[in-house]
């Protein structure tokens, strides 16, 4: 049961759960709840395990429910949706409604590996999440097992529904604290037309996160990535694609606006750079070069893992607010004496510091964790968020509250005690 103990995140103290429950249906995951509820016995709700903030650490004594085996899809093109089950990866949902020409746009740069479970249990964006939304965003029903067992459908697959409460919504981001998602129902799109690509390098941070106000007051591109110097450098050590090594920051912008309006924007948005003193742009509209590019920003996290251990920050700030969070990023991490490397969703605000140190030194440590909190005060003070798509977990949850204030707290508090009244789901994250 090692593997199940706990999520990329690594939280100190994983607890060795009683058993690892591996249900096909959702009356398997009633079976396995019922008898948690009779005997008192803490459940940690799992997917892939591939979250980043504590969300599936398992608790001594307690069981873990992993979804991973529940993996069935039906797409239904006429009227634009799919009931799947939590355990497909979110490509996998993509390659099940590509076959019918259709779209699922929520896309963590975590996608090939993460399932589409954990992103509904986080409200998980991406790279396209500046123009297309978010998980929520695509949610249309959900079957949800609760903390006695029961098993309540919400939702399905209509467009428009105002019976009662919103229901639906206040579980997708409950991270597994309010019940189990087995079963969910999406909404799709027509799939995406060919892209143009614009890159640009910057020989200062002010400038870079200058020119993306310029274009999010323009137009909506399909993607607006940031990556600062230190992972420039660290994808260029693992993909050697001969970026610039000099380079404060570098933005990746796509457009698929339909027809040839696709290079005027792409023109649009390589004027703006220019205009903002980029130090080297280049425009593509061929989509091999465009995904190489988009590759090279999805492979961040991977490049900065080579270099050390890595705590993957998730905050978020109104655009208006990006230059004063990444600078501010970056003196935390000379402050610190910690490496800091940041990649960002640049044109909705979520940025993703990645502190990088040395796990064996415990100064190093105690400095990195350091950073990590002073980090998550900046985004509050900025007025900003202390999770944008990770999730709370049980790694930002000591921050929850300055964030909310106590109003909040309580009545979140209210929430989770009237849906959980034993306190068994997922005990220890978020409240």
């Amino acid at each position: 049961m090692e593997g199940y103990r706990q999520d990329w995140a690594k939280i100190p103290g994983a607890g060795v759960p009683l058993a690892v429950v591996r249900p096909l249906t959702t009356e398997h995951v009633q079976a396995a709840v019922r008898w948690a509820a009779a005997t008192n016995t803490p459940i940690v709700p799992r997917g892939a395990g591939t979250g980043v903030s504590g969300g599936a650490t398992a608790v001594n004594g307690g069981i873990v429910i992993s979804t991973e085996r529940m993996r069935e899809i039906t797409v239904d093109p006429i009227t634009r949706t799919a009931v799947a089950q939590p355990g497909l990866l979110n490509a996998e949902v993509k390659k099940a409604v590509a076959a019918h020409g259709l779209w699922y746009p929520p896309d963590p740069s975590s996608f090939e590996i993460c399932s589409i479970g954990g992103n509904v249990a986080t409200n998980a964006g991406g790279l396209c999440c500046v123009k297309y939304g978010v998980t929520t965003d695509y949610i249309l029903g959900l079957v949800v097992v609760l903390a006695d067992g029961r098993a309540v459908r919400l939702g399905g697959p209509h467009l428009k529904d105002s019976a009662g409460l919103s229901l639906t919504k206040l579980f997708v981001g409950s991270e597994g604290t309010l019940g189990i998602v087995t079963e969910i129902t999406v909404r799709l799109i027509p799939a995406q037309l060919v892209q143009a690509t614009v890159v640009a390098t910057f020989g200062s941070l002010a400038d870079a996160c200058q020119a993306v106000l310029d274009i999010t007051m323009k137009m909506r591109p399909s993607m607006l990535e940031f990556m600062d110097k230190a992972t420039i450098n660290a994808v260029e050590d693992d993909m050697r694609m001969d970026l610039d090594r000099t380079a404060e920051a570098m933005l990746v912008a796509r457009s698929d606006a339909p027809g040839d309006y696709a290079a005027v924007e792409a023109e649009t948005m390589a004027e703006i750079f220019r205009n903002r003193n980029a130090t080297e742009v280049f425009v593509t509209d061929d989509p091999d070069e465009g995904e190489a590019f988009t590759a090279a920003r999805r492979s961040a996290f991977h490049a900065m893992g080579k270099k050390g251990y890595v705590l993957f920050e998730d905050v978020g700030v109104a655009i208006p607010k990006l230059g004063d969070l990444v600078v501010g990023v970056e003196k935390i991490g000379l402050d610190h004496n910690v490496r800091v490397a940041t990649v960002a969703h640049a044109g909705d605000g979520n940025t993703h510091p990645m502190i990088v140190f040395d796990e064996t030194n415990a100064a190093e440590v105690e400095r990195a964790h350091l950073a990590f909190g002073a980090i998550m005060d900046l985004a509050i003070g900025l007025g900003g968020t202390i999770t944008g798509e990770h999730g709370v977990g049980r790694l930002k949850k000591a921050w929850l509250p300055n964030q909310l204030g106590e109003d909040v707290m309580d009545l979140t508090r209210r929430i989770k005690n009237a849906l959980d009244p034993q306190g068994i789901l997922n005990p220890g994250s978020v409240v």
